[in-house]
């Protein structure tokens, strides 16, 4: 048993160690390639549109952006019918996880 536990631990560990190098790695590669001027300028126009877009959510407050009266008022009457259809009822918080009890 204590053989088994062992080698169990061991893989656990060697897996978990690829994962975070390859997670690593992919994290590096992307914040790379964002930090870099762009060569291609159709790359640095995506880039510049890319931070206009994140000037844009700071300055609305994390709401949409760009958004008009009717696209919020359309936004949360969707909201609404998606939260009745999963048994939201008015004054439900849908972002909480439910309780649940066992008998």
């Amino acid at each position: 048993v204590d053989f088994r536990f062992k080698m169990l631990a061991k893989q656990t560990l060697k897996l978990s160690l690829s994962l975070g190098q390859l997670a690593v790695r992919k994290n590096l590669a992307t914040s790379t390639v964002a930090a870099q001027k762009a060569s291609d300028p159709i790359q640095q126009l995506f880039v510049d549109k890319v931070r206009e877009y994140a000037q844009k959510k700071t300055a609305a407050g994390g709401k949409l952006v760009d958004s008009t009266p009717a696209i919020e008022k359309n936004l949360q009457k969707e909201l609404d019918k998606v939260a009745a259809q999963y048994g939201g009822a008015s004054g439900v918080d849908m972002t909480k996880f439910p309780d649940l009890k066992f008998a």
